[in-house]
């Protein structure tokens, strides 16, 4: 038996760790990964080898990386001077395909690999089918990536360049994941699904145990992170969480979570309609249905966080402050964290005495220039 399984996150039901398992068969809720304490453990080396993190492989001989993670942590003196607050970034677009989404594509496709899957279908708005893509080719999976017609150009291009097969649907982001979802259904093959792949969390939870070490143990009291689907907002938490079960933190910060004001399905606490879902600039956080909406709900009230929406112009306003007063040209989603940041202290529901860290989640390069 392995030492891992799957657990549905609503009713706690217990599933085999299978590549088609996605959802619970009786609630259909989503699934996490479960680990039972074994000598079968495996465990992945990580922050510079300081920490040893469960990983849901059965030989660590099995994890494919290409380099992922260890990004840099910087202080971020000019933004921190004009809010006030003591504001630092972790570097993500120096993940392999520029970024975070590498953490969590890593560990899925390590764990499909390991299960015999040859071909693959993903669903995204440019950031993880690129992940995806990259990943697969290093795996010698096939895949299938969709992806709106809308996505920037050169998000589309680094999925080709890989040698994936792009699907490109000429519709919302919500309405790519049901082109991809009919593909699968009709073709019966593994749907590699970055939000709902129990395994892809597994991978981001790496960015919570990076940070112990960045820190010094001393965490932050504030993450301020762009949410769509929640896959990096759901793995800090439960590194977190498992830093400490181990006792090495006694403390939990709090873990906000920001989303653009035009697709704001968590923040609002609504089932959006199509007619509801406006376009963004901050295409990767574009969820019209997240289906872990509940999951992250959950951590707000337990990290005693906040949700907040941001409007259009704080977005580009905040991508180019970024860029002209750090020197960081970060993708409008990150820049979205940062326009969020800005609505919490105003609010006083960040103090100017705590510290903050927002990961700069994508590149500038990757999208399209602010004017």
């Amino acid at each position: 038996m392995p030492h891992f399984g799957f657990k549905c996150t609503e009713c706690f039901k217990n599933h085999k760790a299978d590549p088609q398992t996605l959802r619970c068969g009786t609630c259909s809720g989503t699934l996490s990964v479960k680990y039972a304490n074994s000598k079968k453990q495996v465990n992945r080396q990580v922050g510079d080898g300081m920490l040893d993190m469960p990983i849901p492989l059965c030989s660590l001989s099995e994890y494919l990386s290409l380099g992922e993670g260890n990004t840099p942590v910087v202080f971020m003196p000019n933004i921190s001077t004009m809010l006030e607050t003591e504001i630092y970034a972790k570097l993500e677009f120096m993940n392999p395909t520029g970024s975070f989404k590498d953490r969590g594509t890593a560990m899925m496709i390590s764990a499909l690999k390991s299960k015999g899957v040859s071909e693959i279908v993903e669903d995204s708005s440019g950031n993880a089918g690129a992940s995806v893509s990259a990943y697969a080719t290093r795996a010698g999976i096939k895949a299938h990536i969709f992806a709106p017609l809308s996505a920037p150009q050169t998000k589309l291009n680094q999925i080709k360049i890989y040698g994936s097969i792009l699907h490109e649907v000429d519709g919302s982001r919500d309405e790519t994941t049901q082109a991809a979802e009919e593909f699968v259904e009709n073709k019966s093959i593994v749907y590699a699904s970055h939000n709902l792949s129990p395994f892809f969390i597994e991978g981001t939870k790496t960015f919570g145990y990076e940070i112990f070490n960045d820190f010094d143990r001393e965490i932050p009291e504030n993450i301020v992170v762009p949410v769509g689907n929640g896959s990096l907002y759901l793995g800090i938490w439960k590194a977190l969480e498992e830093l400490k079960e181990k006792r090495l933190i006694k403390t939990l910060p709090k873990l906000h979570c920001i989303q653009a004001e035009n697709v704001n399905p968590i923040a609002s606490n609504k089932t959006l309609s199509k007619s509801e879902i406006k376009s963004t600039v901050a295409g990767g956080i574009a969820v019209g249905s997240p289906p872990r909406k509940s999951e992250v709900q959950s951590v707000l009230r337990q990290s005693k966080g906040f949700a907040n929406s941001v409007k259009e112009a704080s977005i580009v306003e905040w991508q180019i402050k970024l860029a002209k007063h750090e020197g960081l040209f970060c993708e409008p989603t990150s820049a979205a964290a940062f326009a969020g940041l800005e609505n919490l202290i105003n609010a006083k529901e960040i103090n100017k005495n705590e510290r903050v860290l927002i990961p700069i989640t994508g590149s500038g390069l990757k999208d399209i220039f602010p004017e």
